[in-house]
């Protein structure tokens, strides 16, 4: 299985990447021998001649971090400090405020804001720019380097200015910074219906996705209607435990396949039916995904719908459709290099268009919904191109309004409903509940009457 990590720079990894060039056979080593000549001129010329003194360590990890930069936005060199943050980060157990942010146009753009985190509280948005940290401008610092800043003692006040497009001037957000625990999976019962909320993919996430359902059987009495996966500001993470997780809801079939540069590269990867089969037993499931859904929750969307598992709702996800192989360096450096692309089962590729839901639902309870643009994979410098891109454009620019969803942001807080997407999924899945369903769950929730009483 291959992993799906963070970011980075360094002295020794240059090294190896150089020592690796020059001894790599190829047709064109001449060529190549004239570019790494022409690197070192470059080289000794900025440490003899640049207006300050320079650090050999920090030239060669601008050299690294420039080369990798000009292939994707997922590749990335990982010093020492890296890989320091990718553990405490992975762990889920850090100082910060608990946003996953990209670098876009030399901009700090948030992705995602993780749930119960000060960001997510705060109401910080994917697609907000970050521009000020303590008033000081940001714009033009490294990715890195930013959020550095934002990490920090647990306790300690961070201000944060932030941009909003449709909104007409920046605004000031000041946060407490807490130890990040993320809770990867919650579950919870409404009206019958088992709502599953993965925030993230790592190890727990698999295990955690089969106690939600068996706490959700236990709090049914065995007889759920059918369940919510909610996927929604969930930026990925490991491959295996996509697979993982939507084996668990699969009994049959492909869940997906990842192809390198050949064609014979190709690794398949189907539900393991023989071992446990569908844990939630065919019963009806909707699957919520928004611009924040990415990869590895991509990959479970994708193949539940194409399986004809679930009903994808919400909004067209983020598009991530490659895969990142951590490769050593050292005892502390790592190459983080995209080797693959996925595909879904039926061959798609959601790279730049994302997963498409069966049914576009708006969150009308969100009054920035409307004007605030959404970050995309398809947004990013220098992203993987889709051969076989889907053009959205027509669908999205599509302004005829639907008449299930005419609600204002105020009468949904009239009618108690503060998260109309994931109200609007636990209805569908009543709808769907076969009546034999409905009628045990009403049996098993019932309330005794009485004895001695008519």
């Amino acid at each position: 299985m291959r992993k799906i990590l963070i970011r980075g720079g360094g002295f020794v990894a240059a090294a190896l990447v150089l020592s690796s060039l020059v001894a790599a056979p190829a047709a064109s080593d001449a060529d190549d021998y004239k570019e790494l000549d022409q690197f070192m001129a470059v080289f000794e010329r900025v440490k003899a001649d640049y207006v300050d003194k320079v650090d050999d360590k920090a030239l060669i990890k601008g050299a690294i971090d420039g080369m990798l930069s000009s292939l994707d936005p997922h590749s990335s060199y990982m010093d020492a400090h890296d890989y320091k943050n990718m553990r405490s980060t992975t762990e889920g157990n850090y100082g910060g405020l608990g946003l996953t942010v990209q670098m876009d146009e030399g901009a700090v753009k948030v992705v995602a804001a993780s749930e119960d985190t000060p960001a997510y509280r705060a109401g910080i948005k994917p697609g907000d720019y970050i521009t000020n940290l303590d008033g000081n401008l940001i714009y033009g610092d490294s990715l890195d380097a930013s959020v550095d800043k934002m990490r920090g003692t647990p306790g300690t006040k961070i201000k944060l200015t932030i941009v909003r497009p449709g909104r007409d001037k920046p605004f000031d957000v000041t946060l407490t910074r807490e130890i990040i625990e993320i809770k990867l999976v919650k579950s919870e019962v409404k009206n019958g219906v088992g709502i599953i909320n993965i925030n993230g993919f790592s190890k727990p996430t698999g295990p955690g996705v089969e106690k939600a359902i068996a706490d959700i059987n236990r709090q049914t009495g065995g007889h759920p209607l059918g369940y919510v996966i909610d996927l929604r500001n969930n930026p990925g993470g490991l491959l295996d435990q996509a697979i993982e997780v939507s084996d668990i809801f699969l009994d049959h079939g492909e869940i997906v396949s990842q192809r390198g540069r050949e064609k014979g590269d190709i690794e398949r990867y189907f539900a393991e039916s023989k071992v446990r089969g569908d844990l939630t037993h065919g019963l009806p499931i909707v699957v919520l995904v928004d611009a924040g859904s990415a990869s590895a929750a991509e990959i479970v969307a994708a193949a539940l719908q194409d399986q004809r598992r679930a009903i994808v709702m919400g909004e067209r996800s983020f598009g991530k459709g490659s895969v990142q192989t951590l490769l050593p360096l050292s005892d502390d450096t790592a190459l983080r290099l995209t080797t693959a692309r996925y595909y879904t089962p039926s061959g798609r590729s959601v790279q730049e268009g994302g997963v498409e839901p069966d049914i576009l639902v708006p969150q009308l309870s969100d009054p920035d919904y409307k004007a605030r643009p959404r970050l995309r994979e398809a947004d990013l410098r220098r992203h993987l191109l889709n051969q076989a891109k889907v053009d959205n454009s027509v669908l999205e620019s599509d302004t005829t309004p639907d008449p299930r969803f005419t609600a204002t942001p105020e009468s949904l807080k009239k009618a108690g409903v503060d998260d109309f997407q994931l109200d609007y999924a636990v209805k569908t899945i009543a709808r769907l509940a076969s009546p034999a369903v409905q009628v045990a769950m009403n049996s098993a929730t019932a309330t005794p009457k009485p004895k001695g009483k008519r």
